[in-house]
């Protein structure tokens, strides 16, 4: 497994996440297509697993994987991912009965309970509402994540004839294509994050707040939005 770190933004309106990628077992896995004599195979239980013995040179394979998540192992000579702890579901993990393990270590180790492991018909209320990684490569991947960040919108509001910054005024987005409108007020810093709206789409923001002019800007979600400094003017 491997720990990617995602900036989002721009200075100052900046969020960094981490996202953990491992062998995402698909039911479509190009690794296998890949595979000669049958060196990766796909268990009953749902499991992909490389053969170490078939899979001696089969350097491909480290690149057959779209998410990077086969390495190759210079001094066996054979490529290797994540096996899903096959062998401690096993049972032949050759760890004392007194501490039976039933799930992969990571899980196991997780202590903030961030990873799950079970059958899929276990979990589906979970699974409803997650992702996966990167649909488009029509891997059919049983992976599945929740919680991905999505695209934001920022920005900060001041008076521009005080030259102080504004709590509390109303920030509005509204989605130019699908007419959803998202909603946030201003911290004592004059800080607005609007979360989690749709990528690659055109806004309308507006901002208001009483004895304020209202102030009308555009934002487009190419990439998370910083709108900078927006300057209000007292009315009279």
């Amino acid at each position: 497994m491997k720990i990617i770190e995602h900036e989002k933004g721009t200075l100052p309106k900046v969020r960094v996440w981490y996202q953990h990628v491992l062998c995402q077992h698909c039911d479509n896995a190009p690794c296998i297509a890949a595979a000669k004599n049958g060196a990766i195979y796909k268990r009953s239980d749902g499991l992909v697993i490389i053969d170490p013995v078939k899979s001696v040179g089969q350097k491909q394979l480290v690149a057959a994987c779209p998410y990077g998540a086969i390495y190759w192992n210079d001094a066996l000579n054979i490529p290797q991912k994540c096996t899903g702890c096959a062998h401690i579901l096993d049972g032949k993990a050759g760890i004392p009965s007194a501490y039976p393990l039933t799930v992969p270590m990571c899980v196991e180790a997780c202590h903030t309970s961030c990873i799950t492991f079970g059958e899929e018909a276990d979990l589906q209320d979970l699974i409803s509402q997650a992702e996966v990684l990167h649909p488009e490569y029509g891997t059919k991947p049983r992976v599945y994540y929740l919680n991905t960040p999505k695209m934001f919108i920022a920005g900060a509001v001041y008076d521009v004839k005080a030259d102080e910054y504004l709590e509390g005024a109303a920030v509005s987005a509204t989605d130019l294509e699908t007419g959803a409108v998202y909603a946030a007020q201003t911290d004592s810093f004059g800080d607005f994050w609007l979360e989690n709206v749709d990528a690659n789409h055109s806004f309308t923001v507006n901002i208001a707040l009483a004895g304020y002019l209202p102030k009308t800007v555009q934002a487009y979600t190419g990439k998370d939005v910083n709108l900078g400094e927006i300057a209000l003017l007292p009315k009279g």
